[in-house]
């Protein structure tokens, strides 16, 4: 069944609504569906869950935070002023994100439970077909622009590992907790030290009989100023919407005082050298073994990895009951993972705490462009896209937190606002283009290519191309970070260069039907 969002434009000179699907109902595409709306695009959005709020909605495991200040991670046209800790708990910002969608009247737009296979672009009519599945039953949209807000976060890895299936207890990924298992006096193993793992291990530890962690590589885990904001300040904060712009200012310029450090933007920066002594410091005080703190001295350069933020996690591992294993994971038995040494170690339950597939834009997601072309073809040795954001072959395809827009510090909601307000430009030119019998526009791809190789020339200078890392591809290329500040990107956004387009004429003046 055809659901079409609109018929094809008028070439007549006149102005026709333009519509937009966004894919993702997490904080970027609540973003895109805003802008859109603003500038008078009619606006579906599709989720494939059941209600919004992306990772924060999926990611429920114990201890499951944020690690950017709490006042930062709000957008900032709808500050929050009911945060009640420093760093926000899982709770509390999808409390926010629902919040957001309720009062500024999104809900109607939203179609949950609805999940984008393919997007087709239409070389005769400029438009793109979103084919969806909802319940078992296949449909289709028609509409203008394409808005993919799926994040790079959203697809969990578990590792195909021999024997994977043979299992007998319970196994999850950190991205589906199961509440149903009870940890209370089991034997669990986590695979994984990353940002999920410091943030849930201290909480199992606090139930499990014993918890034993399989460490690939150590992480650079550093203290994080953490705490409940006091009655007092909270209520000057609530009442007070400069006195809380004054304080998202003041966490703005520190993180991206961490962006300039991280990607060489600030030359001879002392704050690497800083960040390790305060990490050194905090590992001796909080690890009194001094063979498991040998264990945990990473090898690599500080930063070149997620740096990680917690206040429990080395001490987490200092207990009698916890153990750390440096040796991978060879193979998965009935009641055991044995490690590469042959080692068994005896599990109840498994959590997977290995990440997610972040390099694989899109997954899932069978995108044709202009001339019958696949994205995953064009993808094929690395994701790219001109300013993160859109693709030459794909005109009306504007991605959201899309190839280079990742932060190794700061609040990706800073990069999400900036992409919105240009998928907005993108459409207001798109509608004028319309109006002169202009199919759609087309990043030109010469601008692409010089976009592309900039970032990677800025990359390879950067603390991530010193080691390897979910930042890169098997290939080595970086295919998720920005190389400079979030300032930088944001200016860099803030217009849309028609020069850098190109129209694609090729039109159909017919209309659709359902």
């Amino acid at each position: 069944m055809s659901d079409p969002t609109g018929p094809a434009a008028p070439t007549d000179g006149t102005e026709s609504p333009l519509h937009a699907v966004v894919v993702g109902a997490g904080f970027a595409g609540i973003a895109a569906a805003l802008a859109l709306r603003e500038v008078g695009v009619e606006v579906v959005v599709l989720e494939r869950a059941d209600d919004v709020g992306g990772v924060w909605r999926d990611n429920t495991y114990p201890g499951a935070a944020c690690d950017v200040p709490s006042a930062l991670y709000s957008y900032s046209f709808d500050s929050n002023p009911g945060w009640r800790r420093v760093y926000s708990e899982q709770p509390d910002i999808l409390a926010y994100l629902r919040d957001v969608v309720e009062r500024r009247g999104l809900r109607p737009l939203v179609r949950t439970g609805t999940t984008v296979t393919a997007a087709a672009y239409d070389d005769a009519s400029g438009r793109w077909t979103v084919a969806t599945l909802r319940d078992g039953t296949v449909g289709t949209l028609e509409t203008d622009l394409v808005v993919p807000a799926v994040g790079q976060l959203s697809e969990p890895v578990v590792p195909a590992l021999p024997g994977l299936g043979s299992f007998a207890g319970p196994a999850f990924h950190s991205a589906t907790w199961r509440h149903d298992v009870d940890l209370r006096g089991r034997h669990v193993a986590v695979v994984g030290t990353g940002a999920s793992a410091i943030q849930l291990v201290p909480r199992v530890a606090d139930v499990a009989a014993s918890v034993t962690v399989f460490q690939r590589s150590a992480p650079y885990v550093v203290p994080k100023a953490d705490g409940r904001y006091p009655a007092v300040l909270r209520s000057l904060l609530r009442r007070c919407g400069p006195l809380r712009r004054l304080e998202r200012g003041a966490y703005f310029r520190l993180t991206e005082w961490l962006n300039g450090a991280l990607t060489g933007e600030l030359a001879g920066s002392r704050l690497p050298a800083a960040l390790l002594r305060v990490w050194r410091a905090h590992l001796r005080l909080r690890v009194k073994d001094p063979a498991l703190r040998a264990r945990l001295l990473p090898s690599d350069p500080i930063g070149c990895k997620r740096l990680l933020f917690s206040n429990d996690w080395y001490a987490a591992l200092d207990r009698p009951h916890v153990d750390v294993v440096t040796a991978g994971v060879a193979r998965v038995e009935a009641d055991a993972l044995v490690d590469d040494d042959g080692r068994r170690h005896r599990a109840d339950v498994v959590v997977w705490g290995t990440g997610f597939a972040a390099a694989d834009f899109l997954a899932g997601v069978e995108v044709t462009g202009r001339d019958g072309v696949r994205l995953a073809d064009v993808w094929a040795g690395g994701a790219h896209a001109h300013l993160g954001v859109t693709v030459p072959g794909f005109p009306g395809l504007a991605m959201m937190y899309g190839p280079n827009t990742n932060l190794g510090g700061s609040s990706i909601i800073g990069m999400l606002e900036p992409q919105a307000a240009w998928v907005a430009q993108l459409a207001v030119a798109l509608r004028r283009a319309r109006a002169r019998g202009v199919a759609s526009l087309d990043v030109a791809p010469d601008v692409a290519a010089a976009y592309d190789a900039e970032m990677q020339d800025r990359l390879a200078r950067s603390v991530w191309a010193g080691c390897v890392s979910w930042y890169r591809t098997a290939a080595g290329r970086i295919t998720t970070n920005w190389p400079g500040t979030v300032r930088e990107y944001q200016q860099r956004l803030a217009t849309l260069d028609v020069a850098d387009l190109e129209e694609v004429t090729a039109w159909r003046t017919t209309t659709t039907s359902s």
